[in-house]
């Protein structure tokens, strides 16, 4: 059986992480999410995958190339334009043969799952928040009707994007953008399509699903140390890559660390926190549940908490990202959340610098030491 993954989006609402990169492609537990779902497709099974490209494809075709690093066979198909859903699987047609499974590839999910999906099925997720996503309207068992974001409750079970078809989809999709429609139309036309309930799932949507998607992603148990410990405590499930450096008086708990890293002495990093390869973190720091991405630098004295900082960032001696209650505005909608600072790629951070909760810092901006920082900051800023 084949996969098509669907990885041609951009992901605007993830800005500033996106402005670089295609959505698939930003790093969790130090590993881009399309890696997972490629991972997940190999578990059940699926080595014959159609990955369709888009926005900055490059980054995943020099990534993934053939697929033999994971054991699988990847073809690609390019979507030129992201004009929908439907549209991109219309992209792949040529190099699926009858009977695939689609996924998303900025979703994680376990191949349990994959392995239920029967020909002409759809996988729902119970869940509250429903609002950002397709709704299933589904009687024993069978799918009624897929619903985009209703505009009041229909049901708890949301679409997440996982399907499994036949041939003849193709055949349907003509001038419709997005599968959900296509479904509609196949459902209309007499076609039967079972509701199978997913078991892990995630996506990512907004900056701060990052940080809920990193913790699933984190999902190993036990401790790996390739790099040097120098009498530091090491406690729970952590990952410590090649050449990487934990000085005297660290304490590290549940936490991957990449390669040639170094962490400094007394800093303290918990809390399903993820850091990239080529980091330095100074004395006396602490970061919690954070991601941190390559090639950063953290200056002594730092406290991080909830937050992303995204690669090529130097943050100088004590910088601040307090965590707490905010309403960050993202494509017009206000969100209410606990959240620290996102920072995009290749910022630089002056001394004794605070970002307030729920800030988002565009890629490549500056901030002069002494600052208080809150709100959204556009790319290449300079606070001064």
């Amino acid at each position: 059986m084949q996969a098509v993954v669907l990885a041609a989006g951009e992901g605007q609402r993830l800005r500033p992480f996106t402005v670089n990169k295609p959505k698939v492609m930003i790093k969790v537990g130090n590993r881009p999410v399309l890696e997972y779902v490629i991972e997940s497709l190999r578990n059940a099974g699926i080595r014959d995958i159609v990955m369709v490209v888009g926005y900055r494809r490059s980054r995943v075709m020099d990534y993934f190339g053939d697929g033999s690093r994971w054991n699988v066979k990847i073809e690609y198909a390019i979507q030129e334009k992201q004009l929908g859903t439907a549209h991109a699987l219309k992209q792949a047609e040529s190099l699926v043969e009858d009977d695939f499974v689609v996924v998303s590839g900025d979703n994680i999910f376990d191949s349990e799952t994959v392995k239920k999906l029967e020909k002409w099925s759809v996988a729902f997720k119970r869940s509250e928040e429903v609002s950002k996503y397709g709704v299933l309207d589904v009687v024993e068992n069978r799918v009624k009707r897929v619903i985009e974001k209703p505009e009041k409750p229909v049901s708890g079970l949301i679409n997440t994007g996982m399907y499994r078809f036949g041939g003849e989809i193709f055949d349907f999709i003509a001038d419709i953008t997005d599968i959900p429609s296509v479904i509609n139309r196949m459902i209309e036309a007499g076609y039967e399509f079972l509701a199978v309930e997913a078991g892990k799932w995630l996506d990512i949507v907004y900056p701060w699903d990052i940080l809920k998607i990193n913790e699933i992603a984190m999902d190993f148990r036990g401790v790996t140390v390739s790099g040097r410990v120098e009498n530091a405590e090491i406690v729970g499930n952590v990952s410590i890559g090649p050449n990487s450096v934990i000085k005297h008086g660290a304490f590290v708990k549940d936490a991957v660390i990449g390669r040639n890293c170094e962490v400094g002495q007394n800093t303290v990093i918990k809390g399903r926190t993820s850091i990239g390869d080529n980091v330095r973190i100074g004395a006396l720091c602490y970061i919690e549940n954070s991601v941190i991405g390559d090639n950063v630098v953290i200056g002594p004295h730092s406290y991080i908490k909830d937050s992303v900082i995204d690669s090529g960032c130097v943050l100088k001696a004590k910088f601040t990202a307090i965590s707490d209650q905010a309403a960050i505005i993202v494509d017009g909608e206000v969100h209410h959340i606990r959240a620290g600072a996102f920072i995009g790629e290749n910022c630089s951070v002056g001394g004794n610098v605070v970002i307030e909760a729920g800030s988002i810092i565009g890629n490549s901006s500056k901030i002069s030491s002494g600052k208080v920082v809150s709100g959204k900051i556009p790319d290449d800023s300079m606070v001064v």
